[in-house]
């Protein structure tokens, strides 16, 4: 690396990604155990989300690299919730699977498309693309209600392992959340196959247009 390059690893927003990656790893720990420690790290790491987005932004600081490592640590820690879920409800254990198997592999589908179409980000939408996903990434509150609903849900069944909390409404607040939060749960996974679905078709017109250029070439 020369002298007149940028180092994107010291970026503010890159930096800020490496905490959440630091803190995700110490929830991860303590989970089975610790359960206030663990919500902390897991939720400021969350949080963090946010922060860096507005760091890329306000230090024109916007990466490929954040990109991709927001979603991996994204990914990976919901993960690793529903690793730690399938132990403490080990009946659930085929649901979580079937939750995290479509969390990964449909988001990296999607993303991985959007990477070899050359966008920017991988929430940015063509308007000839599924409206329902112009929506979901355009409309920022709508991004938010479905993020904030699917993890309360998976946060309510973890913290409703080790504590009831308050009776409203005779339940407990915690499974409570998690009654009320599950519908929303359940769209978020429908919307990610959907992410599969619309990353997969990009992917065969991807496809298509390279097998059009090979047999064009191959003619000439």
């Amino acid at each position: 690396m020369t002298e007149s390059q940028e180092n994107i690893f010291l970026f503010v927003p890159n930096i800020i990604g490496f905490g959440r990656v630091i803190l995700a790893i110490i929830s991860f720990y303590f989970m089975p155990t610790h359960c206030i420690l663990a919500c902390v790290c897991y939720v400021t790491s969350a949080l963090l989300d946010a922060i860096d987005g507005h760091a890329a932004r306000y230090f024109n600081q916007s990466t490929k690299f954040g990109a991709i490592l927001d979603q991996l640590t994204d990914r990976a820690g919901t993960a690793c919730l529903m690793m730690t879920l399938a132990t403490f409800y080990p009946q659930y254990t085929f649901w979580f699977q079937i939750s995290m198997a479509i969390d990964i592999t449909c988001h990296w589908l999607y993303l991985h498309t959007v990477t070899l179409q050359g966008k920017a980000s991988h929430k940015f939408i063509d308007m000839s693309e599924n409206p329902i996903m112009r929506i979901y990434y355009t409309n920022k509150t709508v991004l938010f209600c479905m993020c904030a609903g699917n993890e309360a849900f998976y946060a309510a069944l973890y913290v409703m392992y080790f504590y009831t909390g308050p009776t409203v409404l005779g339940v407990g607040l915690f499974k409570l959340i998690a009654i009320i939060s599950a519908p929303v749960a359940i769209v978020k996974a429908g919307i990610s196959v959907l992410q599969g679905v619309v990353g997969a078709l990009n992917l065969s017109t991807i496809d298509i247009n390279e097998r059009a250029k090979l047999a064009e070439k191959q003619k000439n």
